[in-house]
């Protein structure tokens, strides 16, 4: 998918996507979400206002309602009916957004990616940048798309369980790269959710998703990028699993890694939800 940014792939500007609203092969989609201590509702946002066009992408609705995790990963035939009745099928076009940037937007494209839908990017800076750009917006819910067939074809390999990470770790096989803010990663803060252990899985390294993104939220050029994972101590010529709070903003790492030519990556599907509720799972503070 061409931008206008520096062809970069898997990213597109506010100015390419607002030139093809009218795309029939071109679906929106607003994926907002919040943590639970954020005092923000995306679907509420949505309906306030959103991209001409876009449809709501719920994480926490399409997800595997049989897990006590949050948001994980749905089987694949519900993914694909939800896409269907959401308008979005097979051969067309995916650009996610959401109200922050670039949060919950990445989630939403690995999940695309992860089910075999590789046609899909990110609208780069996101709503923010969309608005602060006064481009059109629109309110209310969705009108009705019509429904179109959607083959979904999950990669087992690009999602990890706790045990897989448990064997990372014992192994030494491949790399944790924590999303988390160093506060919650050292423990010095405390977890959004109740209930959760403070601390890291050992070995992991802090890559805060945020050190990924420039000041107006877009993401940071290849060659800074390259740079952060660095700093943190990832070796990208080597395999690395991302992990977060709940599997959201590990899939900004993922993106990352993706933008430098990482190939051999994975996102911890229960992340720190799983791994801190757990008290058998072993935990670093430092």
């Amino acid at each position: 998918m061409p931008t206008l940014l520096d062809e970069r792939e898997h990213l597109v500007s506010a100015q390419w996507l607002e030139e093809r609203l009218e795309a029939p092969d071109i679906v929106i989609v607003d994926a907002s979400y919040y943590l639970p201590d954020a005092g923000r509702n995306g679907r509420e946002e949505y309906e306030e206002r959103h991209i001409p066009g876009a449809v709501f992408f719920d994480i926490d609705d399409i997800s595997d309602e049989t897990s006590s995790l949050p948001h994980t990963m749905p089987p694949p035939e519900k993914f694909s009916s939800r896409m269907r009745k959401m308008g979005i099928g097979d051969g067309m076009r995916v650009v996610v957004y959401d109200g922050a940037g670039l949060f919950s937007a990445a989630r939403v494209w690995w999940m695309f990616r992860t089910f075999g839908h590789t046609d899909v990017a990110i609208l780069d800076g996101g709503f923010p940048k969309w608005l602060a750009e006064d481009r059109p917006v629109e309110d209310g819910p969705a009108m009705q798309r019509q429904p179109r067939h959607m083959s979904a074809r999950y990669s087992a390999s690009s999602v990890r369980d706790k045990k897989d990470v448990l064997n990372a770790i014992s192994s030494g096989s491949q790399q944790i790269a924590d999303a988390r803010s160093p506060g919650r990663f050292s423990a010095r803060e405390p977890e959004p959710r109740a209930g959760m252990r403070g601390g890291h899985m050992p070995g992991a390294r802090n890559v805060h998703y945020k050190a990924l993104l420039n000041e107006d939220g877009t993401v940071k050029s290849t060659e800074a990028l390259a740079k952060v994972f660095d700093d943190a101590g990832i070796d990208v010529s080597k395999p690395v699993i991302t992990s977060c709070g709940s599997g959201v903003t590990a899939a900004i790492l993922t993106l990352g890694l993706t933008l430098v030519g990482h190939k051999a990556n994975s996102l911890y599907d229960g992340s720190w939800a799983e791994w801190g509720s757990d008290p058998d799972t072993p935990i670093e503070t430092d």
